[in-house]
């Protein structure tokens, strides 16, 4: 058992963190094969860098793209919360500043 009380949990082959990420992924690729987003990709790396300075590397769950009724796409960084620790708020923060992208919490 982990310490925050999640089950890891297997799907097509990939073996996610929870079974809460695993049942996102399913939704996620069902989005995908409805052409409701596309470019899915699991567990894309933001490297954090200040002053050229390596400070960290962020990890998010998922990331893809999205579809407006005008057909464009644009970009979502996914990850899926039950516990927001303190690294992942500060985190989640560098990411904006550094990217300009808002993680969205499921």
């Amino acid at each position: 058992m982990s310490k925050y009380n999640n089950i890891k949990t297997k799907v097509d082959g990939i073996m996610f963190d929870s079974k809460k990420e695993a049942a996102r992924y399913g939704v996620l690729k069902l989005l995908e094969k409805k052409k409701k987003i596309f470019n899915l990709k699991l567990q894309p790396k933001f490297p954090i860098a200040v002053n050229g300075e390596k400070i960290c590397t962020y990890i998010a769950d998922f990331s893809y793209s999205d579809m407006v009724p005008n057909g464009a796409g644009y970009d979502v960084v996914e990850d899926v919360k039950g516990v927001k620790t303190a690294i992942y708020r500060l985190k989640k923060k560098l990411v904006k500043a550094v990217y300009g992208i808002d993680i969205q919490e499921v």
